[in-house]
């Protein structure tokens, strides 16, 4: 018996016996191309694949050197680079899963001079412009694509899935959007959707049946000259017919001015876009995006949107996943926040994927948590993320660990950061943390300030004890209108109308969309609430809206008119700096957080002296031209200053300590840095 019925049904797709519904999505992972990369891929895929999930998808793998996303990406052309892939494929069937390689053809989307389209058409995402590709050359394309199949084969994989979504190669045929031809492969839709059908027909023709072929099908492009419903539902029949086994749920493109995977993004919110798509065909459909919990995936089972569910960061954020939801032990499940700072924030940069709450995750070859043959007595002080991931991780390896917190909770910044509109997620990170203290049997001492006689007897002191904000001086900087950035997060009804938030970095736009979205309390309200990470219809209905998403493509992309939110408050959000606001947010993320509050009227100032504030209001100078903002209250953002000072005293008593997280640097409240520092410290102890 399970918590979760329809998620541990076994189910049959094409030749192959799913033990379950959960699909491993594709995520490039960039160690496809590191030095004894495929090694640490097979360790990587292996450890999921041991805990239950039923169908691993690996990351994109170019058919042939052009489509590639970047210069010299991984690709499978020949028979020694089949090879190279023989021991993840091993290493996975070895632990009872099956596994898919999925191809992918960036098209204009790849990072090199020799990129190529169906037309010459540039993407607003990259510098470079395609070469639009002859009438012959599309044909070798899908000749590639085949063999690119036949030896996925040949290396011992279940079947491929083909990329033909989030705007690469096979996406860019489908929509006149990027494909202007007027010839076999382009014009009218039918001619647009050829290239994708030839592709599945042929891999289907060489690898015949007992072979798995999966086809991401994007559902919604989210883009202007986009596929409508009946082009999409045309498509996912004509790709059935050419004897796909499975659609996969592809959600908009990748230049797509709407967010699709930031956290912000409501749980499940696309799951009803395969709707009209179901009615269509036969073959089972996977769905996607923000599905991080197993209610969730089990409720998106139950309400008939897919047949399987497909997971891929979450299982970056917990390996064990499956066999947590197995055991009907949700609470134990490490949840991905979907902050994407250390999955595709790395990524698209070139560095190892991994995972700001596991950094584990890719890097199993070289980061044990392996219990240790003499436990040592550990002080952990500071409940903030650094401090847990220590306090967890020394204790995972046996040792025994007491937490201290001076505040009457556990989570430091963490504490704040849910308190965000869109950040809900974070909260989950402190109730597995929770969790994993009391099942460790962590000695937890609340409102505890240690000292150094408090530590002394302790074989190892880690000092995580954090940051506390930076306070900036001015005339008049010392009225009752000024307040500090925790205080205005956890008391926004102390906020009044007119607002000034001194600060752009990522706190200063956290408290421009709290500020933004929290009304100002009337007499005898309830205090402000964090709202529940789990999402209701109203609240899907409300974010569509507001980024103007049609889930059902009525319209050309599935876009329609937005809709915009209501302010609570007129915010201005001012920075020292002269270069953009939010310059120094996520590369994946920091476009969301402009547009959200762009779409909320804040008004956001660069080059800022702030001079006084007075009854007036704040005078300032911005870009040198003086300015006075009528002001009810000023919120300071700038920064924060390590909390270290014990350090001193722990040396001089002679404690074996070690400092991490905000304690150690204060840059940005960087919680993935906290978080890796704690960990590896952890396996250092």
């Amino acid at each position: 018996m399970t918590a979760f019925p329809n998620l541990f049904r076994p189910l049959r797709l094409g030749s192959l016996t799913l033990r379950n519904r959960v699909v491993m999505g594709s995520m490039h992972t960039n160690l496809e191309e590191a030095p004894d990369g495929f090694a640490r891929l097979a360790a990587f895929y292996a450890e999921r694949a041991r805990h239950g999930v039923a169908l691993i998808v690996t990351g994109g793998i170019a058919p042939n050197a052009e489509g590639g996303v970047f210069a010299r990406a991984a690709k499978l052309t020949d028979a020694a680079e089949a090879d190279a892939h023989r021991p993840v494929v091993e290493a996975v069937h070895a632990e009872g899963a099956k596994i898919c390689l999925q191809i992918l053809h960036a098209g204009r989307y790849a990072y090199a001079p020799t990129l190529v389209a169906p037309s010459a058409i540039a993407a607003p995402i990259n510098r470079f412009t395609p070469r639009e590709l002859t009438s012959t050359e599309v044909e070798q394309q899908i000749a590639d694509f085949v063999r690119c199949a036949r030896l996925a084969q040949t290396a011992g994989y279940d079947g491929v899935e083909v990329m033909g979504s989030e705007g690469y190669l096979i996406n860019q045929f489908l929509c006149a959007r990027t494909n202007r031809r007027d010839d076999a492969w382009g014009g009218d839709a039918e001619r647009r959707r050829r290239f994708g059908v030839e592709i599945v027909r042929g891999i289907r023709r060489a690898c015949g049946e007992d072979f798995a072929i999966l086809f991401r099908l994007s559902m919604i492009d989210l883009v202007e000259e986009g596929s409508t419903q009946e082009e999409i539902v045309a498509l996912a029949r004509e790709i059935e017919a050419a004897g796909a086994d499975a659609l996969d749920c592809g959600i908009g493109w990748h230049e797509a001015r709407v967010p699709t995977i930031v956290t912000s993004v409501p749980r499940a919110a696309f799951v009803a876009v395969s709707a009209a798509v179901r009615d269509g065909i036969a073959i089972p459909t996977i769905a996607t995006n923000r599905i991080n919990m197993p209610h969730v995936a089990e409720r998106v089972l139950a309400d008939g949107h897919a047949e399987l569910v497909s997971l891929a960061r979450p299982f970056l954020a917990d390996a064990a996943w499956v066999a947590k939801a197995a055991a009907g032990d949700e609470e134990a499940i490490n949840i991905c926040i979907a902050c994407n700072q250390a999955c595709l924030d790395q990524t698209f940069q070139g560095e190892i994927t991994s995972c700001l709450v596991n950094p584990r995750a890719c890097h199993e070859t070289e980061l044990s948590l392996t219990p240790v043959d003499a436990p040592k007595r550990i002080a952990v002080v500071g409940a903030g993320p650094a401090g847990l991931a220590a306090a967890v991780g020394c204790a995972e390896r046996g040792h025994r660990v007491t937490l201290f917190e001076r505040d009457a909770a556990i989570g430091g910044q963490f504490q704040l950061a849910w308190r965000i509109p869109g950040k809900e997620e974070f909260g989950e990170t402190l109730r597995y943390f929770r969790h994993r203290l009391t099942r460790l049997g962590v000695e937890l001492r609340l409102q505890t300030d240690a000292d150094a006689q408090t530590l002394a007897g302790f074989d190892d002191v880690v000092l995580a004890s954090g940051v506390v904000p930076r306070r900036i001086a001015f005339e008049g900087s010392e009225r009752a209108e000024v307040i500090d950035y925790p205080t205005a997060i956890r008391h926004p009804e102390r906020v009044g109308r007119r607002v000034a938030i001194v600060g752009a970095g990522g706190i200063g736009f956290d408290v421009a969309e709290l500020l933004a979205h929290v009304a100002i309390p009337q007499e005898d309200a309830a205090p402000f609430e964090p709202a529940s990470a789990d999402a209701t219809a109203e609240d899907i209905a409300q974010w569509c809206d507001e980024w103007g998403v049609d889930l059902e493509s009525r319209h050309s992309g599935g876009l329609k008119p937005r809709v915009a939110p209501p302010s609570a408050r007129r915010i201005t959000l001012l920075q020292r700096k002269h270069d953009k606001p939010g310059a120094g947010l996520g590369v994946t993320t920091g476009w969301v957080h402009r547009a959200s509050l762009r779409a909320r009227n804040v008004e956001m100032l660069k080059g800022c002296v702030y001079r006084r504030l007075d009854d007036d209001g704040l005078h300032l100078d911005v870009e040198g031209e003086p300015r006075v903002l009528a002001v009810d209250t000023v919120v300071i953002c700038a920064g924060q200053e390590s909390q270290r000072e014990r350090m001193a005293d722990l040396e001089r008593a002679g404690v074996r300590a070690h400092c991490i997280g905000g304690a150690d640097v204060a840059a940005e409240l960087d919680a993935r840095r906290a978080i890796d520092q704690g960990t590896r410290l952890a396996a250092r102890l």
